[in-house]
């Protein structure tokens, strides 16, 4: 476990992750407290990878649940195996006439048939999903449910149950007790409002995109060897572009593959007509693309005209001395 929101922070840098201090206390907490942690923003600002980042600092295994519309009970939790329960169902048949042997009324014979039911419902027939394994797991996990807002309103119910004492029934076997409490991470998109019982439930965290020093930062450790300049340039960009009313924001990860694929290029700082080039590895959406071209082209241009203004005249020659004749 961690022991302070300082080693926090350092453990996940550590994993190539870079937090704020208000992400690493949440952090911490969660894991003193053993409470769930939802974590909300935008599209691409790391809230996924917060929760694999964890698993590694702490060295446990990430058991992730992708929710989507429709996701019910038995995809998330168990299900039977019921393809072993036929072959055991072939083998009691092979079995049937031993079973019945001395049977002497009818009542006698099913109540020994009944008696192999527990055969059947055991859970050495039980196909463990996410939310089982997690509970059920021998040593201390990192559960994600990613993207919780693409569930239905059910699930969700559900989900608040089995999380509230990290327990799960299951009708033919009983009640299943957590052997370890997971560290629980539920990311969203707001693709809908979570219910205030979820939210009581959990520890709220909301990631936003990341300040221009935060991202250079966070580029600099994932893009091996980008110059520190073309780093630099790339983030004014990228941070730039956000503030326009984009359909869709660039993402951090769409930061790194734009730094790769100017690399690629041999680019050492960016241009104009390079820029537009190159647009659509950050913009995903012909519309968006149209409106930063506009608003990069002029960017770029005042860029470099204060550049030019800015760089200092060459020296004048001397002028030549005359000569005692003039």
């Amino acid at each position: 476990m961690f022991e302070s929101v300082d080693e926090v922070q350092k453990r996940l840098r550590g994993e190539g992750y870079i937090c704020t201090r208000n992400v690493a206390t949440v952090v911490y907490l969660a894991t003193q407290l053993e409470k769930p942690v939802l974590v909300e923003g935008p599209a691409g600002v790391g809230k996924t990878e917060l929760s694999k980042v964890v698993a590694g600092a702490l060295g446990y295994s990430l058991i992730r649940l992708q929710c989507y519309e429709g996701l019910d009970e038995a995809k998330a939790l168990y299900e039977w195996e019921y393809s072993k329960q036929l072959l055991y169902t072939q083998m009691l048949r092979d079995k049937i006439g031993e079973i019945l042997a001395g049977a002497r009324t009818l009542r006698d014979a099913s109540e020994r048939i009944a008696r192999q039911d527990d055969i059947f419902f055991s859970e050495k027939f039980i196909v463990p999903r996410p939310l089982l394994r997690a509970i059920t797991a021998d040593h201390p996990v990192v559960l994600l449910v990613d993207e919780v807002d693409k569930s239905d309103p059910e699930f969700e119910a559900f989900l608040l149950e089995v999380l509230s004492d990290y327990t799960v029934s299951v009708p033919e076997i009983g009640t299943l007790q957590a052997k370890q409490i997971p560290v629980v991470f539920l990311t969203s998109n707001d693709s809908r409002e979570m219910s205030d019982a979820l939210k009581r439930r959990c520890l709220h965290l909301y990631i936003d995109f990341p300040s221009e020093e935060q991202e250079v930062a966070i580029l600099n450790i994932k893009v091996e060897g980008v110059d520190k300049r073309l780093a630099q340039e790339v983030v004014q960009v990228i941070q730039r572009v956000r503030k326009l009313d984009l359909k869709k924001a660039p993402s951090i990860s769409e930061t790194l593959d734009w730094a790769r694929a100017l690399m690629a290029l041999n680019v050492a700082s960016l241009e104009d007509q390079l820029v537009q080039e190159t647009l659509s590895v950050i913009l995903k959406y012909e519309r968006d693309i149209e409106k930063a071209s506009t608003e990069l082209g002029r960017m770029l241009r005042e860029k470099s005209a204060q550049a030019k203004a800015e760089k200092p005249a060459p020296p004048s020659a001397p002028a030549a001395k005359k000569s005692a004749l003039h």
